[in-house]
């Protein structure tokens, strides 16, 4: 129970004890000289049992007869909970209606005082009666459903302190954010009872513990009240005084914080000083909540993070102690705070949140299992186990989630190379089922992973062919560049956008392609060319526009996405040596060769008409040309013996253009222990008894 008491939000009009009877109840003209009254009044209400008076409550109390006392003692729970807000008879009048209230016909208190001149006369157990009241005010507060059903509760009530029109106000707020209202609605915010209840905050904030202070200025906040009105001022005022004082904990710090960066910015004075406070609070003394506020508050300041780092670093410290205890809306927020304020370095943070991220999958909501792949992505992040429930969610939930949360979910996949079938499936069947729910941006993060990963589902057939016919239907809403990446990543798995290569070849789009900018940017003309390679290597038939020389590249391999995987330099090392041992010397053999068709050998070996090796430096009697494919871990999706996407093009084309292309893998290299079986597995690749190869 609240320990500090406020002003009564309404007065009563010189009620005595029975404002209104039933009947065959006798009236009491005078409680205070007739016992015998209370105890026939008791009688009554035994018979009674849906009959309660406002104010009857507050008269009984400070009547001297113990058995009194006891009697209302027991009867009062009953009373309280079975009442029904339609028989109430007196209702409050508002105090900035009344300026005076009267108890019993005794002598008349200004409304705007706290009315205790019969507090001190009460022994202990009447005391106790009192507590027992406000606690089972504030349970049935707690119990209603809707703000309508505060509002009627509240207008049965004779007083209602200053700390119970706080909890009034943050139930209807709380109420209100349940079912979905960014707002209330107007019938709410103009109805008298509300008015009054934020006036009776307005009028007396010093008499609101610190925890009702701070909730009813949190309420504000959800309700968008404006923040330059004088409840809002008065609370401000409060809370800054109190600020000053030092009397705040840390709870109420976060909760005032948090507050003040709705209110006025990160650039409120009040902020820094409720960050220099909370960098003084032990760190025993937050809880959880506190700690994701303290996130959300920090979020909220990146303008300021150099001079916080250091508390920062404290936090992030401390909260690994703290993880087993968050639930999943914490989880999802403090990822997305350290997402914001480029907390790479607390990477043992990450991982432990994301083990216990794998836990709350099913739990998660859109929006934060959205936020949590969001922070994966950008620390680089993954984990089989997360990856495995993501695999049951996503198979189990792919037709309900949000298009937005299933883009994510491929994102995640893409950039860590997780090739799940599970999850690819269930995508691809959810997008054939509602394409129309996804947009141009949402479809380009869902398509592109299949070609990035080298995977056609099972209904590659239907998803295509509904891709075709949202591109048709749609495509003018599709951004140049995001065109143009899904329309490659569906050629690298040999769907082949032959249908909408004019277009892209047209110099119409690519005007549209280049924008404003002085020329296309080096990855677009990467996929241009690629695309238009495609067109003569595996579309024979397209007898369409071509594309000019102007926008064709030299090479795929660039130093920032390339359409070329560079060779991984330890292999290379390791397989050059090999081919020293195995052909006798480093002549007969190129490396990182640039061939005239955009693409980068690792090795390349020149055979003559009879198979046998000549040296790299001579360009006549070449009949054959060995493209050696040294591939490591990052040409391979994650944990899979299957090449990405951009690599089996590399390859195909290759060997369309007339090389022999021999893959050497890094899983094969790793099962070899010596230097002679590295030699004697060379040799096997490059002479087998069936290739005309000799040296």
């Amino acid at each position: 129970m609240p320990a500090e008491r406020g002003q009564p939000l309404s007065a009563g009009c010189g009620r005595g004890l029975i404002a209104a009877r039933a009947p065959g109840c006798p009236t009491v003209k005078n409680c205070d000289s007739d016992g015998m009254a209370l105890i026939t009044l008791r009688r009554n209400f035994c018979h009674i049992s849906d009959f309660w008076i406002p104010g009857a409550v507050a008269a009984l109390k400070i009547h001297p007869a113990n058995h009194v006392q006891k009697i209302v003692k027991d009867r009062l729970p009953v009373w309280i909970y079975s009442l029904q807000p339609e028989l109430f008879r007196v209702r409050f009048h508002y105090s900035y209606c009344k300026n005076f209230h009267s108890e019993n016909g005794n002598d008349l208190h200004p409304a705007a005082e706290p009315w205790v001149s019969q507090v001190q006369e009460w022994n202990q157990p009447q005391q106790s009666l009192k507590n027992e009241d406000e606690e089972m005010l504030y349970r049935r507060l707690h119990s209603f459903i809707s703000p309508e059903e505060v509002l009627s509760f509240i207008g049965t009530l004779d007083t209602v302190p200053v700390i119970l029109a706080s909890a009034a106000l943050h139930r209807i707020c709380e109420l209100g954010h349940r079912n979905g209202e960014q707002s209330l609605p107007k019938g709410i915010l103009e109805n008298s009872i509300f008015q009054a209840l934020c006036f009776q905050c307005e009028r007396d904030p010093s008499h609101l513990t610190n925890a009702s202070l701070v909730m009813t200025l949190q309420s504000l906040v959800r309700l968008s009240v404006d923040s330059q009105s004088s409840l809002v001022l008065n609370l401000m005022t409060e809370c800054q005084s109190r600020l000053q004082r030092g009397s705040l904990e840390a709870h109420h710090l976060c909760i005032l914080g948090e507050s003040l960066i709705r209110f006025q910015g990160s650039g409120c004075e009040i902020l820094e000083l409720v960050i220099f406070q909370l960098q003084s609070e032990n760190l025993e003394n937050f809880t959880p909540e506190d700690i994701v506020a303290i996130y959300r508050i920090l979020q909220a300041c990146p303008e300021k993070l150099d001079q916080h780092q250091t508390f920062l670093n404290t936090i992030n410290s401390f909260s690994l102690s703290m993880v087993s205890y968050l639930s999943p809306k914490s989880i999802s927020h403090i990822l997305t705070a350290l997402v914001a304020l480029d907390q790479t370095h607390a990477l043992p943070l990450v991982i432990k949140l994301g083990k216990y991220a794998v836990r709350y999958v099913p739990r998660f909501t859109n929006e934060e299992l959205r936020k949590v792949l969001e922070a994966f992505v950008y620390f680089g992040h993954s984990d089989r186990f997360f990856t495995e429930a993501l695999e049951q969610h996503v198979a189990a939930q792919c037709l309900s989630m949000d298009p937005d949360v299933t883009s994510s979910v491929m994102e995640y996949c893409s950039t860590k190379r997780i090739l799940s079938k599970p999850i690819f499936d269930a995508v691809a069947e959810s997008f054939v089922c509602q394409s129309e729910k996804f947009s141009p941006h949402q479809i380009s993060k869902l398509i592109g992973p299949f070609g990035k990963l080298n995977y056609l589902p099972p209904n590659a057939s239907a998803l295509f062919k509904k891709l075709e016919s949202v591109l048709f239907a749609r495509l003018r809403y599709f951004p140049p560049k995001m065109l143009l990446s899904l329309l490659h990543s569906c050629s690298l798995i040999e769907r082949h956008p032959v249908n909408f290569m004019s277009k892209i070849f047209s110099p119409f789009f690519l005007q549209r392609l280049q924008g404003k900018e002085s020329c296309l940017d080096r990855v677009s003309l990467a996929q241009l060319t690629q695309l238009f390679m495609t067109s003569i290597l595996e579309c024979a038939f397209y007898k369409g526009p071509k594309l000019l020389p102007q926008y064709q590249v030299k090479s795929f391999l660039t130093p920032c996405c390339s359409l070329e995987t560079p060779v991984d330099l330890h292999l290379y090392k390791s397989v050059v040596t090999g081919l020293i041992d195995l052909l006798g010397s480093r002549l007969y053999f190129g490396s990182k060769v640039l061939t005239p068709y955009c693409y980068t050998l690792d090795v390349e070996i020149k055979l003559d008409e009879d198979g046998f090796v000549l040296p790299f430096t001579m360009d006549e009697d070449v009949h054959k040309r060995v493209a050696l494919c040294i591939d490591g871990p990052q040409r391979f999706c994650s944990d899979r013996k299957h090449l990405l996407g951009k690599e089996a093009i590399k390859q195909r084309h290759l060997h369309l253009l007339g090389y022999q292309v021999v893959q050497v893998p890094y899983h094969d290299l790793e099962l070899l222990t010596s230097r002679s079986e590295l030699v004697e597995y060379l040799q096997r690749k490059l002479f087998s008894q069936n290739s005309p190869a000799h040296w």
